[in-house]
């Protein structure tokens, strides 16, 4: 787990962009029409569990670059406080 409490990908985990890839292909075949009903309802709780780790994944993203400008703000108002006292 990292500071914001949710858990990074691991190495052996697939990539968001692998993650949404599968996640369209689900749908795909899902609206083709062609699948039996039970099939349709495995393969809507995969795309349930997909949804939800791109949701995650994209959550963590977003703190990160949070993090990043947070902590560029401060150096930013650090420097202009160095500049302003010279």
């Amino acid at each position: 787990m990292n500071d914001t409490g949710t858990k990074e990908p691991t190495a052996d985990e697939p990539s968001f962009e692998e993650t949404m890839k599968r996640l369209e292909n689900l749908v795909e075949s899902m609206e083709s029409g062609s699948a039996p009903l039970a099939e349709l309802v495995d393969r809507y709780e995969e795309g349930s569990k997909l949804l939800k780790d791109c949701r995650k994944r994209l959550e963590l993203a977003e703190l990160k670059i949070k993090e990043v400008r947070e902590k560029d703000g401060q150096m930013v108002t650090n420097l202009i406080e160095q500049d302003t006292n010279e």
